[in-house]
């Protein structure tokens, strides 16, 4: 299903908190520019740091910020920020509306690496050529995951120009195995609308793997041609689908 995605708000106050959460090697400031634009257009933003420690855990510190917000929310998660906002807004009644801007809109059982599937450039028989484990050596649920500069170059964050890619290597949260090997609980997708903004050139999570996750959800599906980080290479059109959802 698609929708139109002007920004017109309809001449309506903005209403809903958007609640926007980070994947992995990633922070909050990769929402800048979709903040500016929606606090320009009047919303109240909360751009909230995701652990990226386990998927449980992770969920869990989400959920508890959420618990802490009066009136409506749209809880917008990206990469694997979508699979936290799966498991933490099950069951919570002032989250309104989940938006997954290229992001794992996973169902009970799953996990982030085995859904990325076998065309993710993230799926490697030696996961050392994408990886530096920290620490050293096979990894265990703690290690941490950074990954490497021609993983960010040629994979991770295409769509950006060098400086901009170098600055993504350079600053990047390393996300714990156990988060991307942990199995999902019972998908909040079930009962809460979403909206699913799908990155045709995404080499991280395959456009067709994002379709077939946005299918089974009953998303509303916009697509645009951007690669994995397109929240900072295309801000306009992420923030669009996000008030799509805030207006619904």
């Amino acid at each position: 299903m698609s929708t139109d995605i002007s920004g017109d708000t309809g001449g309506q106050a903005p209403q809903a908190t958007i609640v926007l959460v980070h994947g992995a090697w990633a922070d909050a400031s990769n929402w800048s520019g979709v903040i500016d634009r929606l606090l320009g257009d009047g919303f109240t933003v909360r751009a909230i740091p995701n652990p990226l420690r386990s998927l449980p855990g992770d969920a869990a510190s989400v959920r508890a910020f959420l618990e802490t917000l009066s009136g409506p929310v749209v809880l917008v998660g990206h990469s694997y920020g979508g699979a936290v906002i799966t498991n933490a807004a099950t069951g919570l009644p002032n989250v309104k509306a989940l938006v997954y801007v290229n992001a794992f809109a996973l169902d009970e059982g799953e996990t982030a690496l085995e859904a990325a599937g076998a065309d993710s450039d993230l799926s490697n028989p030696d996961p050392a050529q994408v990886f530096d484990f920290v620490p050293a050596g096979p990894p265990t649920p703690a290690t941490d995951l950074y990954l490497k500069k021609p993983t960010v170059f040629t994979s991770f964050a295409t769509g950006l120009d060098d400086d901009e890619k170098a600055k993504v290597y350079a600053t990047q949260r390393p996300g714990a195995f156990g988060g991307l090997a942990d199995k999902s609980g019972t998908p909040a997708w079930k009962t809460i609308p979403s909206w699913y903004l799908i990155g045709t050139g995404d080499k991280i999570i395959p456009p067709g793997v994002q379709r077939a996750m946005a299918e089974r959800a009953g998303s509303d599906v916009t697509e645009f041609d951007e690669g994995h980080l397109g929240l900072i290479s295309d801000p306009k059109t992420t923030t669009q689908v996000i008030e799509q959802a805030a207006r619904s």
